[in-house]
């Protein structure tokens, strides 16, 4: 029989405060060296703070972005690789931010799991601050918490949430500027990105692959690293190639792939021609197209296919938008054009897919 006149701590319930407090000592570091101007990024207040006026805005519109990473976590968890699923945390919501023509200002995240483990969480969090700092975003604040009984010990969850500001007038797209003839450039992106892994991981299982596995596609890596390579910060590039020429409207590609993303900065009456071989996706696409039997329809639905980003511009000006994203170390090319349609904008694939 218990006894009952026993104290029960906290601890005794599975939370443990004494790591909470060492975690946030332990990445104040990395969440000050995402200073910027507007914010001083210190950790331990009940909110973080931004002023608008010292980031140098005089009339502007705010633009707020959430997501997670989902089950991209799992191979995370199951491998114990927990240095770039930050980084996937932080792209999938500043990159929502910069297509609308948003500069990210600042983020924050939520890290929830069954029992809190230090170095973990840390290298999840600082993979989070250097994900920021890339895209010029301050990490002001955050949120850990630990939850037995509602997550394994081994299981963790993260949000993130991010607030950008744009100029009035400068918000993208620009629908009603659209015209048939306006260029369409693909931006590369660095794999699977973090979208779709309920089938990748349904993959794994039907070959009866282990995440140790050697990865066919990216010898000498393993199916782990390989697949948990983060999603690309478009931020840099995009904003580049805003300032070098007519961006009319971005989209990032995200869950519903090329063919549901594309029409969402689509005017009606103008469709996307794009050239399915006009561009080579990485060999992971062509590894899953394979293993899981599918064609060019369902892959451009599912997945990015190796375009994690593309832009709607003004025709002379596509060269330009093009050396932008060179200009950081991001490949660009044309894929297609506007054209006319009937109804709402859609994906109009002219070619097939190089897997």
């Amino acid at each position: 029989m218990a006894d009952e006149t026993k104290p029960i701590t906290y601890k005794d319930a599975g939370v443990d405060i004494d790591a909470g407090e060492a975690l946030v000592e332990r990445i104040g570091p990395a969440a000050k060296a995402t200073r910027r101007p507007g914010a001083d990024a210190e950790l331990g207040g009940f909110g973080g703070l931004f002023d608008l006026k010292a980031a140098g805005f005089k009339d502007p519109v705010l633009v707020a972005s959430t997501d997670g990473v989902g089950t991209k976590l799992k191979i995370a968890i199951e491998t114990g690789i927990y240095e770039n699923i930050g980084q996937d945390l932080v792209a999938m919501c500043v990159n929502d931010l910069v297509v609308q023509g948003a500069e990210p200002l600042f983020f924050l995240d939520y890290y929830a799991t069954g029992k809190l483990k230090v170095d973990a969480a840390a290298k999840v969090v600082e993979g989070i601050a250097r994900a920021c700092k890339e895209s010029g975003c301050a990490l002001i604040g955050g949120e850990t918490a630990e939850m037995p009984g509602l997550y394994a010990p081994n299981d963790f969850d993260l949000a993130g949430f991010s607030v950008g500001a744009a100029e009035r007038g400068t918000i993208l797209p620009k629908k009603a500027e659209m015209a048939a003839g306006d260029v369409i450039i693909g931006v590369a992106s660095t794999g699977v990105h973090s979208n779709g892994f309920s089938l990748v991981r349904r993959v794994v299982e039907r070959l009866g692959l282990s995440y140790d596995s050697c990865a066919t596609f990216e010898n000498p890596k393993t199916l782990g690293e390989a697949l948990l390579t983060p999603t690309a910060l478009y931020v840099k590039g995009a904003l580049a190639a805003m300032k070098a020429g007519t961006v009319k409207g971005f989209a990032h590609i995200t869950g519903g792939g090329i063919t549901e993303n594309v029409p969402r900065c689509l005017p009606d009456g103008l469709d996307a021609e794009i050239d399915l071989s006009s561009w080579t996706p990485k060999p992971v696409f062509g590894w899953l197209a394979r293993a899981a039997a599918l064609g060019d329809a369902e892959m451009l639905r599912t997945f990015n296919c190796g375009i994690g980003l593309i832009a709607v511009v003004t025709p002379s000006d596509a060269q330009a938008v093009v050396d932008a994203f060179a200009s950081v170390g991001q490949s660009a090319s044309v894929i297609g054009k506007l054209i006319s349609g009937s109804g709402e904008g859609k994906v109009v694939p002219v070619g097939k897919l190089k897997l």
